[in-house]
């Protein structure tokens, strides 16, 4: 393969060339990402055929500012985060080339929207004692149970979904990896209102709900395997801010220059240890992602997402601290259903009570410490008498 710096050139060329045939100006907005994409220059470190070009992961970022600096459409990311950050990479490391081919290009460009049916009401931080069931009949199978704290589901067109099709075996065998559509009438999704006062999040219930067999991702059996993949993805995603004093942090710099009457040498110095926390996760989320194969991110990304609940939580006590009694006042409790989540949105009430959800969504903060000590650090893991217990057991 050629150098890297001989692979930018060609790739500048090849994105002035799309440019040249494609005006961003004079081409409707769902034309022009299609055809971004048919061009490999959606996700360029994707495989060719797949919205990408093989390249490396580097040379993404600098695909997209030139579409920003040439004024392009571009893609949704916070209304399909999901999509993109977890159902995208999972579906093309397991997924079949039909697959690839069906689901990844209307993902890219928005035309279908993802959610994530993982978390059941007695299946939270124990993924695997998902309670959800999954029956073969036929070339389809027919899924019933609960899901909840299910993101953008009054959204969403498909699902990545996980649900036991063998009780008979230890909990984390007996899991299989789903695709599921949202559309099915059989899909009952109901709104969860929070502190925030919105209803960000859902409880879905399924009935009789079918799938084809051909949107089992993975082989029957090893979803266990398959949903580690997407959750790693996932605390990538949430764990990952890219410019310096982005997301919370940036927010609170603002409000501590903008109200130096506030100001005391104690809050001064949290501010900065804070400061330098914060750069020193944007920093070393870059190197994750740098180090990320195609698709497949490591255990490493727990830490991302552990750094990022806890730095969001004391940045956003620290700014209502700031403000004082202006920090008390909220704007709007008026129950919605947003379309995309901004952390660092409306005021500052909304942060510090929305910030609470980030050491929970994800994985919590206990578990993922678990996460780090064991397959980090190569800790010994805690005793788990229940690995070979048959799952029919362990619900009697």
């Amino acid at each position: 393969m050629a150098d890297e710096t001989t692979l930018r050139e060609e790739l500048r060329q090849r994105v002035a060339d799309f440019l040249a045939a494609h005006d961003p100006a004079g081409t409707e907005r769902l034309a022009f990402l299609r055809a971004r994409y048919d061009a490999g220059l959606a996700w360029v470190f994707f495989p060719e055929g797949h919205g990408g070009l093989g390249l490396p992961r580097t040379l993404q970022a600098e695909v997209d500012q030139l579409f920003k600096e040439a004024g392009a459409p571009d893609i949704d990311r916070e209304s399909n985060g999901i999509g993109l950050g977890m159902a995208a990479p999972t579906i093309l490391r397991f997924g079949t080339e039909e697959q690839k081919k069906r689901f990844l290009r209307p993902l890219w460009t928005g035309e279908e929207v993802w959610c994530q049916l993982f978390s059941e009401p007695g299946a939270g931080s124990d993924l695997a004692a998902v309670a959800t069931r999954a029956v073969r009949e036929g070339d389809s199978w027919v899924v019933n149970g609960q899901k909840v704290w299910t993101s953008n589901a009054h959204n969403a067109k498909f699902a990545i979904l996980v649900a036991r099709t063998n009780p008979d075996v230890p909990k984390h065998q007996g899991i299989t990896y789903f695709l599921c559509p949202m559309t099915d009438p059989g899909v009952d999704v109901r709104p969860l209102r929070q502190i925030t006062g919105e209803a960000e999040f859902n409880e879905v219930f399924l009935t009789d709900v079918r799938i084809p067999d051909s949107q089992r991702l993975g082989a029957e059996g090893e979803g266990w395997k398959v949903a580690n993949a997407t959750l790693n993805s996932e605390r990538v995603a949430i764990g990952g801010s890219v410019a310096r004093e982005s997301g919370m942090v940036g927010v609170v710099s603002r409000t501590w220059r903008e109200h130096p009457d506030r100001r005391t040498p104690e809050l001064h110095e949290r501010l900065l240890r804070l400061w330098v926390d914060a750069e020193v996760a944007r920093i070393t989320g870059q190197r994750l992602r740098q180090k990320l194969a195609l698709g497949q991110p490591g255990p490493e990304g727990a830490a991302a997402k552990l750094t990022f609940a806890r730095l969001a939580q004391q940045l956003s006590g620290l700014e209502l601290e700031l403000l004082g009694e202006d920090g008390l006042r909220y704007s709007d409790w008026t129950e919605v259903r947003p379309v995309r989540v901004d952390f660092t949105g409306r005021d500052a009430g909304y942060r510090y009570l929305r910030a609470k959800g980030n050491s929970i969504e994800g994985g919590t903060s206990e578990i993922l410490r678990n996460i780090i000590a064991e397959r980090v650090l190569g800790l010994p893991a805690e005793p788990r008498v229940d690995k070979d217990i048959p799952w029919k057991e362990l619900r009697k």
